[in-house]
C-alpha cells in the first residue's frame, strides 16, 4: 500500500522542525541491548525462579556459571551445552537410586532450557537461537518402582519401630506416608493448623503448589497431634513433625532412616527402596480396590494431560475416605458407607 503523499510532507515539516534529515535518522539507529554474559544473566534467572526450582537447577546452574559464565548468551553452543552434560554425567555423585549419572544430565540440559527460556522472555533472543533447545535430554528409563508386598511393609515398619535413635517418629512417617501415599515435601511441610482431628484429615502441600485435605485415620490423627504436642508446636504456622528436641524435622531424617533400614533388610538397600515406593504401595492398592478414578483423587492429581475419560470420573473426598477405611481397616467419619472392597 503507497504512503499518503500529505503525511510524508508532514513527516518532513517535523523533521525539518527539529533540525534533522532522514539521513540523520538512518546513520543514528536504535541502539541495542548489551548481550550480558551467562555468569551475569544466572543471577536474574535464580531470582525469577520459584524456590523448588532453585533447589532443582541451583547446583547446574552454578556449574554453567563456573564453566561457561564468560560467554555471552549468544555464544554458548549446543556443543558447549552438550559438553557440559557429559561433564556433569561423569562426575554425578553414586547414591542408592542414582541411575550412572543420567538423571544428573538431564537435569543439567532441564537446567539450561531454563535459563535459555528466560533469555527469550526477556527478549534478549528468539526461541530458535536457544541452544540448549538443539540438545536432547537422555531418554528417561523405566521407572524400578513398585507396590511393596504386605509382608516387605510390614519388615520394613518392625524395623523402622526397633531400631534407631527415635522410633516414635520413624513410625509415624512411615504410617503417614503409608496412609496418605504423600510424598516427602508434603509431610515435612506439615504445620499444626494443617491437621484437622475432628474430620481425620491432614491439608498437604506437595508438588507446583498443590493443595489438598487428605483423610487419614482417627488412630493417626490422634498420633499426630500428641507428638506435636510433647514436641513443642504450639502456633498454627508450627511444624507438625519434629525431633525429640523440638526442632521440625528435615529431609535427612528420611535419609537417616531408609540407611538404618537397608543396613538391617539387605533386599531393601539393593533395590533402592525409599519413602516413595509407599506411595507406590498405596495407589496401586486403591486402584486395584477402587478403580483409577479414586486412585487418582487420592494421589492429589490435577493435571488435564491424559486421556479426556479424566474429565468425568473425578473423585470427591468422601470416596478418598472410604478407600482409605477399607485399606485400613478403621471407620472414617467422611467415609461414603461401610468399605467392602472389590478383591
Amino acid at each position: 500500500m503507497p504512503a499518503d503523499p500529505s503525511r510524508i510532507v508532514t513527516a518532513r515539516q517535523m523533521l525539518a522542525h527539529l533540525g534533522l534529515t532522514p539521513a540523520d535518522l538512518a546513520a543514528h539507529p536504535e541502539p541495542s541491548r548489551r548481550m550480558p554474559t551467562l555468569a551475569e544473566y544466572l543471577p536474574r534467572v535464580a531470582a525469577a525462579a520459584s524456590p523448588g526450582t532453585r533447589r532443582t537447577y541451583g547446583t547446574y546452574w552454578n556449574r554453567m556459571a563456573a564453566i561457561l559464565g564468560h560467554l555471552r548468551l549468544d555464544e554458548v553452543t549446543a556443543s558447549d551445552i552438550e559438553a557440559l552434560q557429559r561433564q556433569v554425567t561423569a562426575g554425578a555423585r553414586s547414591r542408592r537410586t542414582s541411575r550412572h549419572g543420567r538423571h544428573a544430565g538431564e537435569h543439567a540440559i532441564a537446567a539450561a532450557r531454563a535459563v535459555y527460556r528466560r533469555a527469550v522472555a526477556d527478549g534478549y533472543l528468539t526461541a530458535a537461537d536457544s541452544p540448549a533447545h538443539r540438545v536432547a535430554k537422555p531418554r528417561r528409563l523405566p521407572n524400578p518402582r513398585r507396590a511393596l508386598t504386605p509382608d516387605e511393609l510390614q519388615d520394613i515398619n518392625v524395623v523402622a519401630r526397633t531400631s534407631g535413635n527415635d522410633v516414635i517418629l520413624d513410625a509415624l512417617l512411615l504410617r503417614l506416608h503409608t496412609e496418605t501415599a504423600c510424598r516427602r515435601g508434603g509431610a515435612l511441610a506439615l504445620r499444626l493448623v494443617d491437621l484437622d482431628t475432628r474430620h481425620c484429615l491432614v491439608r498437604l502441600t506437595e508438588k507446583g503448589g498443590t493443595l489438598r485435605w487428605q483423610p487419614i485415620t482417627p488412630t493417626l490423627a490422634e498420633r499426630l497431634l500428641e507428638h506435636a504436642e510433647a514436641r513443642g508446636a504450639v502456633l498454627p504456622a508450627d511444624r507438625l513433625l519434629r525431633y525429640r528436641n523440638g526442632r521440625p524435622i528435615s529431609s535427612r531424617r528420611y535419609d537417616h532412616l531408609w540407611r538404618r533400614i537397608g543396613d538391617r533388610l539387605l533386599w531393601v538397600a539393593a533395590q533402592g527402596i525409599s519413602t516413595h515406593w509407599l506411595r507406590h504401595t498405596t495407589l496401586t492398592w486403591v486402584e486395584r480396590h477402587y478403580g483409577y478414578g479414586i486412585a487418582r483423587a487420592y494421589a492429589g492429581h490435577t493435571d488435564r494431560r491424559g486421556p479426556a475419560t479424566t474429565t468425568y470420573i473425578k473423585a470427591d473426598l468422601h470416596a478418598v475416605a472410604t478407600a482409605l477405611a477399607a485399606m485400613a481397616g478403621q471407620p472414617h467419619p467422611l467415609a461414603a458407607f461401610t468399605p467392602t472392597p472389590d478383591r
